[in-house]
């Protein structure tokens, strides 16, 4: 099967589970999360549906945390779910559950569609804030520095070690508490609050030596 057709089955089968129609065989239904990766590492779509029907709601709600918007995280998610029916002999036991493996796909996805979004804003936002320059710049002169210094700090963010801007992006983005997030990166709490201490220390420094709170 081509591997267009393969995606638009699997979005349609996305859709008549998101509606509650259940197609997963029953002898599935009581194998475990691993159990049912293994099957569908192997391209057995009923596993797949059993895993979406596990962590849609889950994800959804990550995605939705994120991006603030429905339509969006709902795009976000289904395309995260793709991922996953694509990529899933790529998951690995060890590296912690299903759950977390399918929520750190939900998370990657959903900060790439916000990056999106906020590039698309500031490009409109840049073409309309000429405009507004031209017709009351002292009025906008304040709006435009805003504008720029959050840009400057989302460059700066990018720059860090991954570990450390994943937990900053689950809590300021996503507004998860410290203990939510070592749950959903199977880390101690300890872990997540050194890493975002080290990360944030080295954002300061590094806005600091930029001079983007000057």
């Amino acid at each position: 099967m081509p591997k267009g057709a393969k995606t638009d089955t699997m979005t349609s089968r996305m859709t008549k589970i998101g509606r509650g129609n259940s197609i997963g065989d029953n002898h599935l239904q009581v194998l475990a999360d691993e159990e049912l990766m293994v099957h569908l590492a192997r391209g057995d779509a009923n596993a797949f549906d059993l895993i979406y029907e596990r962590h849609a709601d889950a994800a959804f709600s990550l995605a939705y945390r994120i991006s603030g918007s429905r339509v969006a995280a709902e795009e976000v998610a289904q395309d995260a779910f793709l991922s996953v029916w694509r990529n899933g002999s790529r998951y690995e036991p060890s590296r912690g559950s299903v759950r977390n493996w399918i929520l750190g796909i939900v998370h990657n996805r959903a900060i790439d569609s916000l990056r999106r979004a906020v590039r698309h804003d500031s490009r409109r936002a840049g073409d309309e804030g000429l405009a507004e320059r031209l017709m009351a710049p002292e009025r906008t002169e304040v709006e435009v520095g805003r504008r720029e210094q959050a840009s400057e700090v989302r460059g700066l963010l990018a720059e860090l070690p991954t570990d450390q801007r994943r937990v900053i992006e689950l809590a300021y983005f996503a507004g998860f508490t410290h203990t939510q997030i070592a749950d959903m990166l199977t880390i101690p709490v300890g872990t997540v609050k050194g890493r975002m201490r080290l990360g944030l220390e080295k954002l300061r420094s590094r806005m600091d030596m930029s001079g983007v709170l000057t």
